[in-house]
């Protein structure tokens, strides 16, 4: 089958062996797939990953032994466990220390004609979501994890929301995943400002009726402190700047992984003093984004920068890297 490997380079293959199904997997023929910050981080060396990239994808079930999942136009999750460890058992799946990870870890993922996937991982496509909007999936299920991080324990259903129409929330950043987790949490209803540097990325939320500020006009007018932050910025400096921005007994969430680690020092002495929370947050719930979706909840659309064929992967990826795109996305099509 035709893929996009990553082995010390990335690189087209023609010819890549066809991955083989285990017990209760599926065989899923791709149809398109979407380019994250994470498929270009590991080109850098993130993760140590050899393989595969991509784990954004829609795509058809060609083969699986529970028979009924052929043919479905499907969507999956991308952390494979183990089911047997004690994290497992306590229903923490997404963090088995022996997990794979599509595209990411150990397994195989989009960037190819066809990838593997346990069907219990499968979320069958509905008929008025496209292959296009279907990629966005993935990430969009990232961002309503914050809103199940933000539960408020023990409370009743109607109380257990932690972000209300009085929560003061700042979203930090504008690119992919910055206009997804706006979007989401503008569904709360919340007193919402997004802040990024490019004024026409931001009109995408702006037509949207969501409140927006480049960071000169929100310093400029005073800054703000707020209930919760979230860092989407992708940027060393971005943790310093929603510790600034937070309140006491605040939260901060932080979406984005590899700025925090190239980060060289950050004062952490506000987030004690203040008694400010920080909360990682990473893969979160597939039907939720479907639903949005679905209902059009959220706009996809306005975030598509380019298409390409897989077989011009290279040069995608090599677009996608560039200062200022959004999602680039990959049709596999016809051989």
């Amino acid at each position: 089958m035709r893929a996009l490997v990553y082995k010390d380079k990335l690189r087209f293959e023609k010819n890549y062996p066809m991955p083989r199904t285990r017990d209760g997997e599926a065989l899923i023929k791709v149809l398109k797939a979407g380019i994250c910050t994470t498929d270009l981080e590991i080109t850098r060396g993130y993760m140590s990953f050899s393989g595969v990239l991509g784990h954004e994808f829609t795509g058809v079930v060609e083969d699986a032994g529970e028979r009924e999942w052929i043919g479905k136009q499907v969507v999956g999750e991308i952390n494979c466990p183990c089911r047997r460890c004690s994290y497992c058992k306590r229903g923490l799946g997404n963090h088995c220390p022996q997990r794979t990870v599509l595209g990411i870890a150990g397994r195989d993922g989009a960037f190819a004609d066809y990838l593997t996937l346990p069907t219990r991982n499968l979320h069958v496509l509905p008929k008025n979501i496209d292959h296009t909007r279907a990629v966005f999936i993935e990430p969009l299920a990232a961002a309503f994890r914050i809103l199940e991080q933000t539960q408020r324990p023990h409370a009743s259903r109607e109380e257990s929301a932690a972000i209300q129409p009085d929560t003061e929330v700042a979203v930090l950043g504008d690119g992919r995943l910055g206009l997804l987790v706006a979007q989401v949490l503008s569904l709360t209803g919340c007193r919402l400002v997004a802040v990024g540097k490019h004024p026409e990325k931001l009109s995408i939320l702006s037509e949207r009726g969501i409140k927006t500020a480049t960071k000169d006009e929100f310093y400029r007018h005073g800054g703000g402190r707020f209930d919760y932050v979230v860092d989407c910025t992708g940027s060393p400096s971005g943790l310093e700047t929603a510790i600034e921005l937070t309140r006491p007994t605040g939260t901060i969430v932080l979406k984005t992984t590899l700025s925090h680690a190239k980060a060289q020092s950050v004062d952490l002495t506000p987030v004690v003093v203040n008694e400010i929370n920080l909360v990682g947050s990473r893969c979160g719930p597939f039907p939720r984004a479907i639903e949005a979706l679905a209902n059009g909840e959220v706009d996809v659309e306005p975030l598509i920068s380019r298409t390409y064929k897989l077989d011009e992967g290279v040069e995608a990826l090599g677009f996608a890297s560039e200062k200022g795109i959004l999602k680039v996305l990959l049709d596999m099509g016809d051989v």
